[in-house]
């Protein structure tokens, strides 16, 4: 007798399903990663054997480099735009709800209070090219940058309920007095303890 033949038919598998659920992933990450903000002057940072992961959130970043410039950072952008309203009110300075806009999506900047305003009418090119000459800093009173950390401690405080993370990315070149003086302003607020940004450099064996 002779057997029956069952016809093959090609196997279909429908990838509708997860091709939906690759590109919500995909979306996801690309809404809740957060960009690296360019630095405005090149900043060789030294290297260290020791990896200590620096915080992503809750972090102010104090970049310093360019024969002592400083530069500002701090995460968060409710924070930055309470910042510079209680900044504004202290240098009797006013902030257009669209000046505001702009310094809270200002991710990093280096410019006198002063001319802060000029800073944030710039666009595109024009601020990217403009040589900001770092923030006023000295361990007086009426150190422009010693406010700014100060006012930004105390909004952290209110929105996050969390003591701010500060951290200092200097230039491997920079000469140490300007360093030096970048600590003693934050002792001077009792802040000792804080993180240096460093590049990670292998240990070498002990023979």
């Amino acid at each position: 007798m002779a057997r029956v033949k069952v016809p093959r038919k090609s196997t279909h598998i429908d990838m509708t399903a997860m091709c939906d659920v690759a590109f919500l992933l995909l979306t996801f990450f690309i809404l809740t990663a957060k960009p690296r903000p360019q630095d405005p002057i090149p900043v060789d940072i030294p290297s260290s054997s020791v990896e200590v992961a620096i915080p992503d959130e809750n972090v102010l970043l104090l970049t310093i480099g360019d024969g002592g410039k400083v530069f500002y950072t701090v995460d968060g952008a409710d924070v930055r735009k309470q910042t510079l309203l209680q900044m504004g009110e202290k240098y009797k300075i006013n902030f257009t709800p669209e000046e505001q806009n702009k310094f809270m999506s200002t991710t990093i900047f280096g410019v006198p209070i002063g001319s802060l305003k000029q800073f944030l009418a710039l666009d595109g090119n024009d601020k990217k090219n403009y040589k900001q000459p770092g923030i006023p800093y000295d361990t007086t009173a009426t150190s422009e940058l010693s406010d700014w950390i100060r006012e930004s401690r105390k909004v952290n405080a209110s929105i996050k309920q969390k003591p701010l993370l500060i951290s200092i990315k200097g230039d491997n070149k920079e000469k140490y007095p300007a360093v030096q003086k970048l600590i003693a302003l934050l002792q001077k607020q009792k802040v000792n303890k804080f993180s240096l940004i460093t590049s990670l450099r292998t240990a070498q064996k002990t023979k």
